[in-house]
């Protein structure tokens, strides 16, 4: 210890010589501010120059990590341990993460924004690497909406240029089963009701494959298909204790939300499924409705390709109904609605003749929706018949080809 002078902060004499990194500093031993620094050499060359620089110079500080880059790191290195990621994919998850926040567009951002971009990280790498990962369950452990995470990852996926495949039907089938409680004896399950995973993962994949086949997957969110498609599976595969189970008590004891188009697609799913049953030989001396037809459900999806060659017009057969359907619009004459029954093809919200196939056309074409009412024409935009005269500032727009327009130059200029 050595005193020399007093500080200049506190003012007092207490001041000691601590070595720090093996660099003698004078320290207050009071206050604790630090009078003379250390020198330090960086790099071989500096060395051998005998070029000394301070430690608060040196690369040493520099390179430390901001708070915001060490928490968001350890953020996503505990996201891929919760979801049992390899190596590989922390590892990519962190280097998309220290790209992200690097990058200008991700300085401004909200600080919830910014906690988000981790699981945006982690989810571009499980895409990446056909690991199959929902968007849905990235956003049940971060807590988070699906809108804000799926505006994150689009600014994240445009701003760094990555390239991230689409998540196929198959896979999505298999991960959203994944997170079901079904697969397992549990004290809320009745024994009945448990089923084994793979029987229940190969039929879902049939229906909802019936589905695709069908138009109901074409411009419609997909977990509700599969949600519908899951539930008529694990009913058809135990009927005799499932089908007194609702939808909504199938989903709570699966853990699952219900989506609210779910009842529509199961709906509709239920119709395809009568629709071929109605083509069924041993099935046709049966009364089917919508709970009787989910116990044949196996045999239905066994003979799917023929059934659906019966029961709808397919190919040529569907452009010649699709045509009548057009004609059977509300308002056609009546004749022509009777005639689109006559070829089997039914009107808005009628039921067709027994037994006559239907076009095999998408719903919003079957049953559409009413048009929205236009708005009204404004005083100025009403006055205006097309009928106007074009003025000679603006008859050059409406004139084709060289020789018209050397024409239209010629007789104005003898004018």
């Amino acid at each position: 210890m050595a005193a020399r002078g007093c500080c200049p902060s506190c003012g007092s004499a207490a001041l000691v010589e601590d070595a720090h990194y093996a660099q003698q500093q004078l320290v207050c031993a009071a206050c604790g501010c630090v009078l003379v620094e250390g020198l330090l050499t960086t790099t071989y060359t500096e060395e051998e120059h005998l070029r000394e620089v301070t430690y608060s110079q040196s690369t040493g500080q520099k390179e430390q990590l901001s708070r915001c880059l060490q928490r968001g790191i350890r953020r996503v290195r505990d996201l891929c341990k919760v979801l049992q990621l390899p190596t590989v994919f922390e590892e990519t998850a962190v280097s998309y993460f220290q790209r992200a926040l690097q990058h200008t567009s991700f300085h401004l951002v909200s600080l919830e924004k910014k906690e988000l971009l981790g699981g945006c990280c982690v989810f571009v790498t499980c895409r990446q690497h056909n690991w199959p990962l929902t968007m849905g369950t990235i956003c049940s452990l971060l807590y988070a909406k699906q809108e804000l995470f799926a505006s994150v990852y689009l600014s994240l996926q445009k701003e760094l240029g990555l390239s991230v495949p689409a998540l196929s039907l198959a896979d999505l089938v298999k991960t959203h089963l994944n997170s079901f409680r079904l697969f397992q004896h549990a004290a809320d399950i009745p024994a009945p009701f448990v089923e084994d995973k793979e029987k229940m993962v190969a039929r879902t994949m049939q229906i909802v494959e019936l589905a695709s086949e069908t138009w109901l997957v074409t411009g419609r969110h997909p977990v509700p298909i599969v949600t519908a498609a899951a539930f008529l599976s694990w009913q058809s595969l135990q009927p005799a204790a499932r089908l007194t189970c609702t939808f909504a008590r199938f989903c709570k004891l699966a853990g699952v939300d219900l989506p609210p188009p779910a009842h529509l697609r199961l709906k509709e799913l239920l119709e395809i499924l009568l629709r071929m049953a109605s083509k069924l030989a041993w099935l046709k001396v049966f009364n089917m409705d919508k709970k009787t037809v989910v116990k044949h459900i196996g045999d239905l999806l066994q003979h799917r390709i023929f059934l659906l060659k019966n029961a709808f017009c397919l190919e040529d057969e569907e452009e010649q109904c699709a045509a009548a359907l057009s004609k059977g619009s509300p308002g056609s004459p009546p004749a022509a609605g009777g005639a689109a029954q006559e070829k089997g093809c039914p009107l808005e919200g009628k039921r067709q003749r027994e037994g006559s196939p239907r076009p095999l056309l998408p719903p919003c074409l079957i049953n559409p929706r009413k048009r929205l009412r236009t708005a009204a024409l404004s005083a100025s935009d009403s006055a205006i018949t097309g009928d106007e005269p074009i003025s000679d500032s603006e008859i050059e727009q409406y004139l084709r080809g060289p020789e018209e327009i050397r024409a239209f130059r010629k007789a104005k200029a003898w004018q």
